[in-house]
């Protein structure tokens, strides 16, 4: 069974849900699904549980809103026609244009919670009715599918803060529900992903002790960077931790990754060129992909839309006069200052850039191209049509590595938090870090997430961050402590359920 005929079942049996004339939060619903026909076979548990990796998928790309809460948003990017964009990055977020609407309400997210606590709910009654299902592929399902809710809710509080709590599906008999502190959400979030990652295994139809023998019946190669593992859990864990200011456990987390990256085939990728090649790191699915959400152009799931070319790709990539966002050049030298950088440097003979292929191209223009992620179709090669099917990568080893040192730095441990931040320096031919330099080490680690990972989605969660660490920008503080790093809450969800108040900072 295609992953693409999975994910539009279960996203039409989601759409069921929400449907109706009782609410909650903002999802109308009606019953639970009861069809007698499902909820019978294994099949229908790798429908539900594809198709909640789908609805995942789509409530993150749902207007591109990865980019809009995590890159966007006092980013490094500059709109270029589109004042939506330029609200976005200006902060502005309550600004009246149509694409807000989206943005500011959650609905997609608890869509993906419903079709959570719905599949936990029913996953019995197949245990029941079909001897095929085992313990073990039972088990396993449901450590996915708590892990899809916890990350659900992970994202609920990191853009909105105290969100809704809804721990069931409640046969569809809904009740509106006040907001839960942001605290116990994330507390929540901790104890479901360390309770999925018990039970994951480090790999898939690899005979892992936790999943013997082929998963549904498919080959590693089926699975391998599709499906969330043990890694993927423990690499969330470590951002959970690090945005309470648990710098100990997210030191913990992240090291686990570290330490065990080999159980799960991956390493760390030397080769720049490969990471924003049209067939490399954001192409198809791939071991290193330590946790993304793919679009699979074989299976037909390559869309014009929900991709972050969208956004960035213009002439001579796609036909497209002008990209909607890009990166002025005085940020670009700024930014990437070393001449060695396989990233993007400046020849300090010629003046001219070098590796105009990877992170940028067009450099000479007055707007740049971004084309660190540029998945056309399926390799690039057509600039005639703007179908793309790039990966949405949440994270990866290198993200990971620099997380790492990041909380190791916190906690005071100087010598491995250098080590961890020279892991990625030594892959892009940076020169180290060393103690006297004068570098401040918060501000190097930082840096090198900024160039590192520019354009997947991280760099306003580093901002709130590094501020919380640093404490030395009194305007950003001053957003932190009034609660205007969450997002508005959409003038819809409020209407619908009386017991919510909208984010005080944007009243």
């Amino acid at each position: 069974m295609k992953i693409r005929r999975t994910i539009i079942l279960t996203a039409l049996l989601a759409a069921g849900l929400t449907t109706g004339c009782n609410r909650e939060l903002d999802i109308d619903s009606t019953k639970t699904v009861g069809d007698k026909n499902f909820w019978r076979s294994y099949r229908d548990t790798r429908a539900a549980l594809v198709g909640t990796y789908g609805l995942m998928r789509a409530a993150l790309t749902d207007n591109g809103c990865f980019w809009m809460y995590g890159e966007l948003r006092m980013g490094d990017f500059t709109a270029v026609q589109r004042p939506d964009l330029d609200a976005v990055i200006k902060g502005k977020l309550n600004a009246a244009f149509p694409l807000f609407e989206g943005l500011t309400n959650w609905r997609r997210f608890y869509a993906v919670v419903n079709a959570a606590n719905i599949f936990l709910e029913k996953v019995g009654e197949v245990k029941q009715n079909d001897p095929k299902y085992s313990d073990q592929n039972m088990r396993v399902d449901i450590a996915q599918v708590r892990f899809l809710r916890a990350f659900s809710y992970f994202w609920l509080a990191s853009v909105w803060g105290d969100v809704p709590f809804v721990a069931s599906s409640h046969d569809g008999a809904f009740a509106n529900k006040p907001r839960t502190d942001k605290q116990k959400i994330l507390a929540f979030v901790e104890s479901e992903m360390l309770a999925a990652a018990a039970d994951l295994p480090f790999n898939y139809s690899t005979n892992d002790p936790q999943q013997l023998g082929d998963y549904y019946n498919e080959p590693s190669s089926r699975w391998m960077g599709v499906l969330a593992r043990k890694l993927s859990a423990y690499a969330v864990l470590a951002h959970v931790a690090a945005w309470r200011g648990d710098y100990r456990n997210a030191m913990t987390y992240s090291k686990f990754v570290l330490d065990n990256k080999e159980r799960s085939g991956m390493y760390y990728e030397p080769d720049t060129r490969w990471i924003s090649a049209a067939n490399g790191m954001f192409q198809g699915h791939k071991t290193n992909q330590l946790y993304g959400l793919n679009f699979e152009f074989d299976y037909q799931e390559g869309t014009f839309g929900g991709h972050f070319e969208e956004f960035t790709l213009a002439e001579p990539l796609v036909r497209k006069s002008l990209p909607d966002i890009y990166v002025t050049r005085d940020s670009i030298t700024s930014i990437f200052a070393s001449p060695l950088d396989t990233r993007f440097s400046i020849d300090t003979v010629t003046g001219q850039p070098k590796y105009t292929d990877r992170w940028f191209t067009n450099f000479n223009s007055e707007i740049p191209i971004f084309c660190k992620i540029k998945v056309i179709q399926k390799d690039g090669s057509d600039p005639s049509f703007r179908l793309y099917s790039s990966c949405l990568i949440y994270t990866r080893l290198e993200e990971i590595a620099l997380l790492n040192a990041e909380a190791l730095a916190v906690i005071g441990n100087r010598a491995e938090a250098i080590n961890s931040l020279n892991i990625v320096r030594d892959l892009r031919k940076v020169p180290r870090f060393a103690e006297g330099s004068g570098e401040d080490l918060i501000d190097a680690i930082f840096q090198e997430r900024r160039k590192e990972m520019i354009g997947e989605g991280h760099r306003w969660f580093d901002l709130v961050r590094y501020h919380r660490i640093k404490r030395n920008n009194p305007a950003f503080m001053k957003l932190i402590n009034n609660g205007g790093i969450y997002w508005p809450v959409a003038a819809e969800v409020l209407r619908q359920n009386p017991l919510l108040k909208q984010n005080p900072f944007w009243n």
